[in-house]
């Protein structure tokens, strides 16, 4: 692996604050183009116990902002009947932030055996699925979730747009799906340029779900913009 990071260009790493850089490079060791899923995997699991002190709050917003988005979607006095699923939930900062909302009924799905370890812990999930999305198939049942939020798990290597289909499949008809990612991703990641988005427009077409918002946040990580898609399942 650390040939493959040798020889590519950090992308992104030019505006980074410099107190950020070793984070923004602990990071990339996950993110680097040409990585095999075995590598990212290992990565993760060698990360993980320093992993919330390296993306702590401030430098990673990502996981607040998706606890604010589904409270604001689910009024308080709901919240502890609703199911929730916590894709690439990694050490498990979402769980934890909405957990603070109200949130009671949280499941996880995070391959890297080493976050669920740290997981695990936090006391916040119920059922846990160590396991892909959209790469084969998965034990994740159908029209499970009121809700599915992924927080970061969109990226080089990382989820592939067809894991939207496992997304929508998952979620009750009526339920939400809400992604928080890095808005440049959709810009210079090859496998979602022009067609991560394109492809959610086009699922919204079909009829399999509803754009309900899509909104760009300043400071999601790294003081970049990151982005806020929120469909419902039909």
């Amino acid at each position: 692996m650390d040939d493959v990071l040798a020889g590519s260009q950090m992308k992104g790493i030019e505006d980074v604050r410099p107190e950020d850089v070793a984070a923004y490079k602990a990071n990339y060791r996950c993110f680097a183009p040409g990585l095999k899923t075995t590598d990212i995997m290992d990565a993760y699991t060698d990360w993980a116990q320093t992993y919330d002190m390296t993306l702590c709050s401030g430098r990673y917003n990502g996981p607040r902002m998706a606890a604010e988005e589904l409270a604001s979607q689910v009024p308080e006095g709901y919240r502890q009947h609703i199911r929730v699923l916590d894709v690439a939930a990694g050490t498990g900062k979402v769980g934890c932030e909405l957990s603070k909302k109200g949130f009671t009924m949280i499941d996880a799905l995070e391959p890297s055996e080493g976050m669920m370890g740290i997981l695990e812990d936090t006391g916040v999930y119920s059922y846990k699925y160590m396991e892909f999305l959209g790469v084969g198939k998965n034990s994740v049942p159908d029209n499970t979730y009121d809700v599915v939020v992924i927080v970061g798990g969109m990226g080089e290597g990382h989820i592939p747009v067809r894991g939207v289909d496992d997304l929508i499949r998952i979620t009750k008809p009526g339920g939400l799906v809400i992604n928080v990612m890095r808005l440049e991703y959709l810009d210079y990641v090859e496998a979602y340029k022009d067609q991560l988005e394109p492809y959610m427009d086009l699922l919204h077409q079909k009829g399999w779900w509803q754009k309900v918002d899509r909104k760009v946040v300043q400071n999601y990580a790294f003081d970049k913009e990151g982005v806020i898609f929120v469909h419902r399942v039909l």
